[in-house]
């Protein structure tokens, strides 16, 4: 059992540790498995957390004495708070006592806990950070989103083999394609960063390589992972988030104006089923790829559903050993190097 269970940082995210709480309870009456579960942060707070929600349905606690908050410098913080919540439940993970760590805090926090605390799987250079989304009729996978702003071709290559397996564990699609991001579909196209990078996935013997991807793609049903730099990640990250609210709220206005009766029920369900294809936390959050156990990254403003589908998500990854499977993918199509538990350049 303490292989397969997953430590919840309770104390992280903007609506913490209520939403949070909130959510293992709402996991566990759909069917989660309480025993699977700890719950690491105050224990007063948890337990009247939740006293409040009806009791605790079965959950293990851990107690963590300090909090990183969403503003702090995550280095800083890791080293001068040895007992966060965030790095207590790390710890489980480091000691067999967890499979798995879910955070919905500072995303910087819990990307260094994870890297330095687990070390990264054998092969793996840096880890990269997993986002899925319904773009099309199906679920796009895209990395990295920002453990890594400034990686090397051979980072790409792994992150292609790492979303790839994922795809495949996870989500069920069973031979993934692979998209470059790109600015043009020419092999030739963007820096020497993009063209490395193309020549490494083309040449993969264990990928299905489609090629350069323009950021319309994304849209266009021609890929099921999509790999890019961090920096670059995060940035189509961000502003698909911010354009689906933006044009969604434009929407809205314009349909309700000129709708009589029923207008804003109609309204609020479609633009709902909308929502979902750009809202990564239908899927929880994002999986840390490459760390030394499964992690799993939520959005700081995760409600209790966002957090309830995060502990499915890292369930479903430890039960399908996806880190086994990467290990294995990468051993056959890149030359494995030497694992020390530091990122490598």
């Amino acid at each position: 059992m303490p292989a397969s269970r997953i430590a919840l940082d309770v104390m992280g995210g903007d609506h913490a540790p209520q939403a949070l709480l909130q959510g293992a309870v709402r996991a566990c009456e759909a069917g989660f498995t309480a025993e699977r579960l700890v719950l690491v942060g105050d224990q007063e707070l948890i337990a009247a957390g939740l006293a409040e929600l009806g009791g605790n349905p079965g959950c293990a606690v851990q107690h963590a004495s300090e909090v990183i908050c969403m503003e702090e410098k995550p280095a800083v913080a890791l080293r001068a708070k040895r007992d966060s919540s965030v790095s207590v439940a790390t710890g489980l993970v480091k000691a067999g006592s967890a499979g798995a760590l879910v955070s919905m805090g500072n995303t910087g926090a819990a990307v260094g806990s994870a890297t330095l605390g687990l070390g990264l799987l054998p092969g793996v250079r840096r880890p990269g950070i997993a986002v899925t989304m319904e773009l099309t009729d199906h679920p796009v996978t895209l990395l990295d989103m920002g453990a890594n702003v400034v990686p090397k071709p051979e980072h790409l290559l792994q992150y292609g083999i790492m979303g790839a397996v994922y795809s495949r564990d996870c989500l069920g699609l069973e031979s993934p394609r692979v998209g470059l991001l790109n600015i043009g579909e020419e092999s030739s196209k963007g820096t020497d960063l993009s063209r490395g990078a193309f020549g490494l996935l083309e040449s993969s013997p264990t990928l299905d390589f489609v090629g350069n991807l323009e950021a319309g793609d994304l849209f266009c049903d021609r890929a099921e992972v999509v790999v890019t730099d961090g920096f670059t990640g995060n940035v189509v990250l961000k502003l698909l988030e911010g354009l689906s609210g933006f044009l969604l709220g434009k929407v809205a206005e314009q349909i309700d104006a000129h709708l009589e009766e029923d207008g804003e029920r109609w309204t609020g369900e479609v633009l709902s089923a909308v929502r979902h294809s750009v809202d990564y936390s239908e899927y929880g959050g994002a999986l840390l790829l490459g760390v030394n156990g499964v992690c799993v990254i939520g959005h700081g403003r995760s409600d209790a559903k966002a957090v309830a589908n995060a502990l499915t998500l890292a369930a479903r990854a430890l039960d399908a050993d996806v880190n086994g499977d990467i290990v294995r993918g990468l051993n056959s199509g890149v030359t494995a190097t030497p694992d020390d538990g530091v990122p490598r350049d």
